[in-house]
């Protein structure tokens, strides 16, 4: 990477800017980082704990439907189904700069409820059952969609910082060293002539 720097002291100001900037991004970065890993932490344990709701959930669901159908038989179950979907509303959340699921509300089809009484107590109740399940489904999903992102987001981070780190911030620092060199050896050769002139100028009659 080459820094194209301002000729002369500009360039040496210019530089400063340039360090001082970023060394305050990678602060920002770090600290921001610390908190995507705090906030992964927290939801990699709801993704587990959201995981174990729906595959206890959708297990409840699959034994009352087989009773159901020990009850009703298949027609129970075809009565109490309908073609509708289920609505789901998906509310997000914005912080450090990123944007990820935090909640899944699920409305259910508006014909399933009135229909499954005529199956029975057993329909009923594999229908309450799969309402759970597909309640459980969607708060594992906003969980796993939400650590996705963050996980993406930590990942852009580090290598934001290992950017500044390792490449930018070093090769600034290289760079302004070797220019105030150059400025202090340009300082002393100016120095230097301006004594020589002034001894001349004083020996000349």
């Amino acid at each position: 990477m080459t820094v194209r720097v301002p000729p002369g002291r500009a360039g040496r100001l210019w530089l400063r800017r340039r360090l001082a900037t970023a060394t305050t991004a990678t602060s920002l970065l770090e600290q921001k980082l610390r908190t995507l890993q705090q906030e992964h932490r927290r939801l990699e344990l709801r993704a587990q704990h959201t995981a174990g709701q729906w595959r206890d959930s959708a297990a409840e669901a699959g034994r009352w439907l087989i009773r159901a159908e020990l009850a009703g038989g298949q027609r129970a179950i075809r009565l109490a189904t309908t073609a509708d979907l289920a609505d789901v509303t998906v509310t997000w959340k914005t912080s450090m700069g990123v944007s990820y699921p935090v909640e899944g509300t699920v409305t259910p089809p508006r014909r399933a409820q009135g229909t499954a009484v005529s199956g029975g107590g057993a329909v009923v109740r594999a229908a309450e059952a799969h309402q759970r399940a597909l309640e459980a489904a969607v708060r594992h999903a906003v969980a796993t969609e939400a650590l996705r992102v963050v996980e993406r987001e930590i990942a852009t981070t580090r290598q934001r910082v290992r950017a500044l780190d390792r490449r930018w911030i070093p090769e600034l620092r290289t760079t302004l060293a070797e220019l105030e060199l150059a400025l202090e050896e340009q300082d002393r050769a100016e120095g230097l002539a301006r004594r020589r002139a002034v001894r001349n100028a004083e020996v000349s009659p």
